[in-house]
């Protein structure tokens, strides 16, 4: 009688356990929506008539964090955003678009603000290295398909400024 006690002791704790790791296991983590958060404008100019093609708010991304997480976990961006990410060093630069679920264009910009090439429709999830091919010191990544809308090119420069608020 004691040993049948004792078994359905021990049973009847294993089943709690049990039963008590899946209902943890089967809630529902939600996090906060990222918003976007003008940080500064910039337009975008020809370089043969210095014209400005477009104008956009944006926002900046200068620290390790800022430039490893850039653009993930949006559900949307407006057509006149982007984000500036702003390296220290004139260097290769490489990206990919793990969690980010928007399409993109990336635009590689250098210490001269020209804009020096492109990755054009990245694919939303896709860890494929993305790389500059050249020495760069800016990215500046805004909806797919706009590079072709504004009509970009190799050679046209952008122009930014901070707001007070950074």
């Amino acid at each position: 009688m004691v040993k049948r006690v004792l078994y359905l002791f021990v049973f009847s704790v294993f089943a709690v356990h049990i039963l008590g790791c899946k209902e943890a296991s089967t809630k529902i983590i939600k996090t906060a929506t990222i918003t976007f958060t003008k940080e500064g404008e910039l337009s975008i100019h020809k370089s043969a008539t210095d014209a400005i093609v477009a104008q956009l708010d944006i926002e900046i991304a200068e620290t390790d964090y800022e430039t490893q997480t850039g653009l993930m976990h949006r559900d949307a961006m407006e057509e006149k955003q982007g984000m500036l990410f702003v390296f220290p060093d004139v260097a290769m630069h490489s990206f990919y678009m793990k969690n980010t679920l928007i399409p993109l264009d990336i635009i590689y910009i250098d210490q001269d603000l020209k804009i020096v090439s492109f990755q054009k429709n990245a694919i939303p999830g896709d860890e494929t290295s993305l790389s500059s091919k050249v020495p760069i010191q800016y990215v500046l990544e805004i909806n797919a398909g706009l590079t072709d809308t504004w009509g970009l090119a190799i050679g046209d420069s952008i122009r930014f400024s901070k707001t007070d608020s950074k």
